[in-house]
């Protein structure tokens, strides 16, 4: 792999995160090169931050297919019409099928708004506050058949204040996500972070333990935060 990296994005909504990498870009922060946003939602917003951006798009209506492996075939063929070395899911509503996960094993992330392996799915904030935990966060991991199941890379953690609802939650943790996603996918850039043997290996080595978002936006180890 050289040259910038080029980055593929799944999108179905908003789309602050593809924000967040757009601005990371056009900073000189991050050395990426995001080729392709793809949605399978046509009025995601974030089609149109990518288009605002100059970044090619295409939408593909998951309910246009009459079937998940259908679609999951579909969608494999949209990100190698353009071939990523990273697909980056951010707030991709799909269910990742073995169609997609064959030709990018090992370079398709996703951001999850949880501590994994708590939390896997959706309402994750409501989740976590019901349950009377005192802290919540993301995490980014790379994309398995188990849902919400591989190795995670990186977390951010933040506190559950007593005021929180699960909109407070989210909306506090949203800026942080943005930090997480850019930092994690500078590691890729310098070619820090890769998986193999369903682990993640950090500058050669293999580690169980996530790295943590640090207060100056850098991802370190776990041990350097206590």
């Amino acid at each position: 792999m050289t040259g910038r990296l080029k980055t593929c994005v799944l999108v179905s909504g908003n789309g602050s995160n593809l924000q967040a990498l757009i601005d990371a870009h056009r900073s000189e922060a991050l050395d990426i090169d995001i080729n392709h946003v793809i949605s399978n939602v046509p009025q995601a917003r974030a089609l149109e931050r990518a288009r605002e951006a100059g970044i090619d798009t295409s939408i593909l209506e998951h309910g246009r297919f009459a079937n998940r492996d259908d679609f999951d075939r579909a969608l494999a063929l949209l990100i190698n019409s353009r071939p990523p070395d990273l697909v980056v899911l951010a707030g991709f509503m799909r269910i990742i099928g073995h169609a997609v996960l064959q030709p990018f094993q090992g370079r398709m992330i996703n951001l999850h708004p949880s501590l994994l392996p708590k939390y896997r799915g959706t309402q994750t904030y409501r989740r976590a506050i019901e349950s009377g935990d005192s802290e919540h966060g993301a995490s980014i991991h790379f994309v398995t058949e188990e849902l919400d199941g591989g190795p995670v890379i990186s977390q951010v953690v933040i506190p559950i204040l007593e005021t929180d609802d699960p909109a407070a939650l989210a909306a506090r943790l949203a800026p942080l996500e943005h930090l997480l996603v850019v930092a994690t996918v500078k590691f890729f850039t310098l070619h820090q972070v890769e998986y193999s043997d369903g682990a993640v290996i950090i500058d050669g080595q293999k580690t169980d333990t996530p790295l943590q978002l640090g207060a100056d936006g850098q991802l370190i180890p776990e041990s350097e935060t206590r």
